[in-house]
């Protein structure tokens, strides 16, 4: 959990959120749209783009599906959103709210998460969370001077599970094969456009609820290993 690249990304979302919601606070309202704007554009760029990773768009289809389904049952966004409105002492869906569910899934979802914290995990190459840790600590400060605070609590995310994934890096190697990380990546990367689409205020989607995708994903192709999809 204590690895030093892990604890470096960390603090690289807490300063960047932490300087983001400084500056925000400062913005007019129409700068403050322009970088909403931008934030959307780009974040739904990079969804494309993990999008395109894919190997079987079926698998990925059935697994968002059948994550959303069971992240709307369990009513996860709901969750993380009274969790958050604990920390704030708020009610309902506030800036604090999608700024920590935002940031959370830009933070911890993709290649680059997977693959750095693997190797440094297997091989103590700790690189590629470095170079994580810088695009997070830019990301951060832009998306807090929209949504505030919210996005510095990203950083218990961001240790928490990164830190988790190290440490149990041995079992989870697996997933920097291809053929479990790029349907992996696109299921990522369609959360990601989901948050695209939000940010933009195009459809307000839920996307805690597709949580359970990431995991649904890994086993429907462990599962289809049986039947030759290997």
């Amino acid at each position: 959990m204590f690895n030093i690249a892990v604890i470096v990304n960390t603090l690289a979302v807490l300063i960047g959120g932490t300087l983001g919601t400084l500056v925000g606070n400062k913005l007019p309202d129409n700068l403050r749209l322009i970088l909403f704007q931008s934030v959307g554009l780009t974040t739904f760029l990079i969804g494309v783009g993990m999008g395109l990773d894919a190997s079987n768009l079926i698998v990925v289809l059935v697994s968002l599906a059948l994550g959303g389904v069971s992240g709307e049952l369990l009513r996860i966004e709901k969750g993380l959103g009274k969790l958050a409105n604990i920390v704030e002492r708020s009610q309902g869906e506030t800036p604090f709210v999608r700024g920590f569910i935002t940031a959370t899934v830009l933070f911890v979802i993709g290649p680059m998460t997977i693959i750095g914290c693997l190797n440094a995990g297997l091989s103590g190459d700790n690189s590629v969370i470095f170079l994580k840790s810088v695009l997070d600590g830019i990301s951060s400060m832009v998306l807090a001077s929209v949504y505030g605070v919210g996005v510095t609590f990203s950083a218990v995310s961001v240790f928490l599970i990164q830190g988790s994934i190290v440490s149990l890096a041995g079992m989870l190697s697996f997933l920097s094969n291809p053929y479990y990380l790029n349907d992996f990546t696109a299921v990522g990367g369609a959360m990601i456009i989901a948050i695209g689409i939000r940010l933009l205020e195009i459809k307000d989607i839920k996307v805690g609820n597709f949580l359970p995708s990431l995991i649904i994903v890994v086993l429907i192709n462990y599962i289809l290993t049986f039947f030759g999809g290997f």
